[in-house]
């Protein structure tokens, strides 16, 4: 049985998660429906989305990764009730977002002719080129949604953003249905319709959560600083120190998985599919599990401000042990689903077999999976951002990517050898991330 202090903590873990884990989960769903609606139209366009939504996956972590660093930093500094910070923090946080989300689409913009250095099938890299440039065009509104909503979640507010990723998401699909399908006069658009789609529910995103913050009453003790003249490169140099190491760090671990469709695309269409079908999959779980550790960031960095350090380390531990029951369930649901779920997507049955298997292996790494990105949640909670960044690039660049590319091109294991990489890198991952925390907040509580 659980002891009370660790029922408290459950409970207050679970009501700030599940939001969080809805509205994470709006996220990654937007490549999702996108994968699905396009399946339907063939393999080769579900490759080109499979390879689109890979190179898109680094820059869009790597925004979302300087924007998680607003949470803890004003999580900190409302356990100290020090509304000042609080305020300076949400100015310069939406301007650091801002700046940053015109950066990432230009770069991408510029960056992504040279897809065809990839050594992709031809077909796929001329259709998945104009899809996304147009998703790096919405990491714009992207990154103004995301100030409002680390600074919400920061003071424990976490249903908003889940409610307008909700609607978000169902905006996506009504105009994925009418622009990929050619449906009310629109002429059929394809994969290029669902870049539209997704850049439009965006823009509604920033509009919705930047209204309920910007004019909500609850928020007016924090509008004082809203004008240019309180812009600190303090802050931002604070936001951006925090920041660029959880990009890194989401980086390495998304650019692996990236790199593993880039790798998959050598051995063909068929391959990259499945490969899409499976990683969609697995994507939703790590989304739905990085809400837990969204929570995790939260709670432990609240208890740190407060110096309640004893109360910090069951608030990790806690999150821990929901991540893990957690990815046991949706483990034991993809090997369920693994012959019904490829099936929504094409009707292929080669496509439809292959991603079967793959399933399978993303079923066995799910608990790695939710014990890394709970540990990286706890860490960020800890402000500790630098160690786990090197941590995540030994596990997937120095052991888990060779490992996949031996299997698969050294030993004929073919794709299957890459999943397996990828499983050692999470399993490797997770292993040092835990005992990382156990480490750093034992020693705070002696």
């Amino acid at each position: 049985m659980l002891s009370l202090e660790y029922r408290d903590h459950f409970r207050k873990n679970f009501l700030l998660a599940y939001p969080v884990v809805l509205s994470q989960l709006g996220h990654i769903m937007v490549s999702v429906i996108d994968s699905l609606m396009v399946g339907q139209t063939g393999t080769i366009p579900l490759a080109a989305a499979s390879l689109g939504n890979s190179i898109f996956t680094i820059t869009l972590v790597f925004g979302l990764g300087v924007s998680y660093s607003i949470t803890p930093l004003i999580a900190a500094a409302d356990g100290r009730r020090n509304y000042t910070r609080i305020s300076l923090l949400l100015l310069n946080g939406l301007f650091s977002n801002l700046l940053l989300g015109i950066i990432l689409f230009v770069a991408g913009y510029f960056l992504s002719p040279y897809i065809t250095w990839l050594d992709q099938p031809e077909e796929v890299v001329r259709q998945a080129i104009p899809y996304v440039n147009i998703l790096f065009l919405s990491m714009v509104p992207l990154m103004l949604f995301q100030g409002f909503r680390q600074f919400a979640e920061g003071l424990s507010l976490t249903k908003q953003a889940m409610y307008i990723s909700l609607i978000a998401n169902g905006l996506n699909v009504v105009l994925n249905y009418i622009l990929i399908y050619g449906k009310l006069g629109f002429e059929p658009m394809g994969l290029v319709g669902a870049g539209w789609a997704t850049l439009i529910s965006r823009v509604v995103m920033a509009l919705v959560m930047g209204g309920y913050v910007l004019y909500g009453k609850r928020f007016a003790a924090f509008h004082r600083f809203l004008s240019f003249r309180h812009l600190s490169f303090v802050h931002m140099y604070h936001i951006f120190r925090l920041g660029l190491p959880i990009s890194g760090q989401m980086v390495f671990e998304m650019g692996a998985f990236s790199f593993s469709a880039i790798m998959i695309g050598w051995l063909g269409a068929r391959e990259l599919a499945a490969h899409q079908i499976a990683i969609n999959v697995a994507s939703v779980t790590y989304m739905m599990a990085s809400g837990i550790a969204a929570a995790a960031t939260i709670r432990v960095g609240n208890q740190k401000g407060l110096r309640n350090f004893r109360a910090m380390q069951v608030a990790g531990n806690s999150s821990f042990m929901m991540g893990v029951l957690f990815m046991i369930l949706s483990g034991l649901l993809m090997i369920a689903g693994k012959n019904f779920i490829p099936s929504l997507y094409l009707d292929d049955p080669m496509v439809i077999e292959l991603a079967a298997t793959l399933l399978i292996i993303a079923a066995l790494f799910q608990i790695s999976d939710g014990v890394q990105v709970v540990g990286l949640g706890v860490l960020r909670g800890l402000e500790d951002v630098r160690v786990p960044g090197l941590i995540s690039l030994i596990a997937y660049w120095v052991i888990g990517l060779p490992v996949g590319y031996i299997l698969c091109f050294k030993l004929g294991f073919g794709v299957h050898g890459v999943w397996t990489g990828l499983l050692v890198g999470l399993s490797v991952a997770a292993i040092l991330l835990f005992w990382r925390f156990k480490m750093l907040s034992g020693r705070l509580s002696k």
